[in-house]
């Protein structure tokens, strides 16, 4: 053989080993090799350091988070459809379960009502005070339902739970339901649609903070029972098919700068048992019913504005009841309610002109039926069917001061003359 020509087989050889080569590093790893290989391209330096879990080494979502240490650690979720049949579990503490966005996608086909994911303590509702979970953390990813499965996430007795930048969407049960994970649970920047229950259910939970979240079209957009110190901040809620935000037997609460509008019911209700909440800086626009004080004590509405009411419904030809709750209706099981610098109005846009067409005009003031202790102050009402509207039930010592009232009607002369004082009426 010349020179030339074993020159010539000696390179072939070597591109052909070159090629297998390359083909086997850039083949899938297999499931049984996953933590090793995983081990093997991280160089740990740094003493206490856990080496980040790449799910996309391991057979499934749920081996990938089965890898986590007792002490916790990451799983990366890659890329991805991820289709599952049965719940993803998190049962450790000092969990971070992170996604690369929404081009990671989690979609739950189990038809049996289970949530896409659930994060527990191993011995469920029996955990001992001492092992409660703490400081699991979703982030960056999107999780979906169909109507006949649950939640999309369910968490229960879980402390510290941080949820953020998770799209939450399709679920038959609730998006996200953070069942007495009472220490400081935080949702924040996710976007909750299109759950055939509520979207977010807190019940039970203490020092809660929900900010800049974005709620559509789910059932009711946020429940929060039997709780303390709940702070609802900068979200926005948007055609939902009952009412916006639901608060019963809670305290100690501030609902601020939201923007609710297109619910068909109420877009924020107070009852069983509610005191100490401020409700100010919202836009309460174009909904079934404004704010329903239902059981409400010692609270606070403020510098919110209430802007038009949805027209009745109309079905099978016949226009429905309007809900009686207008825009701010206090009930016979509240009291002690200061109501101050709110703007109840239409679609008046100034020189005689409205925005909205004829038969998108109604608009609405307050309800007084049956309460009592009431200090309206410093309210503006502009072309709305009546300021004050009194129930069929006795009203009492209400102090209406210093409100205007604009090109509208109202019945607060009918309350004692003792408490009305320098309203000003203006054609």
């Amino acid at each position: 053989m010349s020179q030339r020509t074993f020159s010539i087989v000696l390179v072939a050889v070597l591109l052909l080993v070159a090629g297998y080569s390359w083909q086997v590093n850039q083949g899938p790893i297999s499931p049984s090799n996953a933590q090793a290989q995983t081990q093997a391209s991280q160089r740990i330096l740094l003493a206490g350091a856990r080496p980040v879990i790449d799910a996309a080494h391991y057979a499934s979502l749920q081996a990938a988070i089965d890898a986590l240490p007792e002490q916790g650690g990451v799983v990366r979720l890659p890329p991805g459809t991820f289709e599952i049949t049965q719940p993803l579990v998190i049962s450790r503490s000092d969990v971070l379960l992170e996604g690369a966005g929404a081009a990671t996608h989690i979609k739950n086909m189990n038809t049996d009502g289970e949530p896409a994911l659930r994060i527990e303590h191993p011995d469920g509702e029996k955990v001992k005070a001492d092992d409660k979970l703490w400081r699991v953390m979703l982030s960056k990813f999107r999780i979906t339902g169909n109507p006949k499965s649950g939640a999309g996430v369910e968490a229960v007795l879980v402390n510290e739970i941080f949820i953020q930048g998770v799209t939450v969407s399709y679920h038959g049960g609730d998006g996200i339901k953070l069942d007495r994970c009472y220490e400081d649970p935080r949702v924040n920047d996710c976007l909750i649609t299109y759950n055939k229950q509520t979207g977010l259910n807190v019940p039970g939970c203490h020092d809660i903070v929900v900010c800049g979240n974005q709620f559509e079209e789910n059932m009711d957009a946020l429940h929060c029972f039997d709780a303390f110190n709940l702070c609802f901040t900068g979200n926005c809620i948007d055609d939902h098919l009952g009412d916006g935000v639901v608060i019963e037997n809670t305290y100690g609460s501030v609902l601020a700068g939201n923007m609710i509008e297109e619910c068909e019911g109420r877009g924020i209700v107070l009852a069983r048992d509610c005191y100490g909440i401020t409700l100010s800086a919202n836009v309460i626009a174009h909904n079934g019913g404004g704010i329903d004080l239902v059981d409400a004590h010692g609270c606070s509405v403020s510098a919110n504005t209430f802007v038009l009411l949805k027209p009745p419904a109309v079905k099978d030809g016949v226009a429905q009841p309007q809900l009686d709750t207008r825009c701010l209706k206090l009930g016979r099981d509240t009291s002690r309610i200061a109501i101050s610098g709110n703007s109840f109005c239409d679609s008046y846009i100034g020189e005689g002109a409205l925005k909205r067409k004829v038969n998108d005009q109604l608009a609405g003031g307050i309800v007084l039926d049956g309460t009592r202790d009431v200090n309206i102050s410093g309210n503006t009402f502009s072309s709305v069917p009546k300021a004050i509207e009194l129930g069929e039930l006795p009203t009492s010592n209400v102090l209406f001061n210093s409100n205007l009232l604009i090109d509208t009607p109202s019945e607060h002369e009918q309350l004692p003359a003792k408490g009305v004082h320098n309203n000003l009426t203006s054609p």
